[in-house]
């Protein structure tokens, strides 16, 4: 297939060419778990995005914990090209006990089409103990949300008392959303 070629152009050539055959995910990911040249990985997110299966998700899911940048920035990439596979995974991401995959998971909710995106982001921002992920769920809220958030983002304002970034951002959210319903 060429995914193992000793050439990088060779490789990346591969990977795109593997984009419209699905039987392509098991060599895919055990291309991307070896591959260290940035071009031809972002070949393999690419090609798992428009293959756009579950498999091509459970292979990308892993990546958004890498130390990584590139890693993590392609997989994110790819997890956004495939919102309707990628949203029943969302509560288990949102829940992850790494406060970076939860943070990552924030910005992966503005993409999602489900109805119960701000309920899960409600419910990370009743429950979640670091004030930077709750500071993603606010701001990923007063995007998608609507005044039934603004319970939830009190709460949150009164458990950092003490976070004057975090409570801003509340305020800002609060106001955006209620200006948003005395408007519809």
């Amino acid at each position: 297939m060429g995914l193992a070629d000793a050439s990088p152009d060779a490789r990346w050539a591969a990977a795109r060419a593997a984009a419209d055959r699905p039987e392509a995910v098991p060599a895919l990911a055990d291309a991307l778990a070896r591959e260290n040249d940035v071009r031809v990985r972002e070949a393999i997110f690419t090609a798992l995005a428009r293959i756009a299966t579950s498999e091509s998700v459970l292979v990308v899911l892993p990546y958004i914990r890498s130390d990584d940048a590139s890693l993590r920035t392609g997989s994110l990439d790819a997890l956004r090209a495939m919102p309707s596979l990628m949203e029943p995974h969302l509560p288990q991401l949102l829940a992850d006990p790494d406060g970076d995959v939860r943070l990552l998971a924030c910005d992966l909710a503005r993409t999602m089409t489900k109805a119960g995106m701000p309920e899960l982001l409600c419910k990370l921002l009743d429950t979640d103990p670091q004030a930077n992920v709750c500071a993603a769920a606010v701001e990923v809220l007063a995007e998608i949300g609507n005044a039934d958030a603004v319970p939830s983002l009190k709460r949150c304002a009164a458990r950092f008392p003490g976070d004057p970034f975090l409570g801003f951002a509340i305020e800002a959210a609060i106001e955006r959303l209620t200006q948003h319903a005395d408007r519809g």
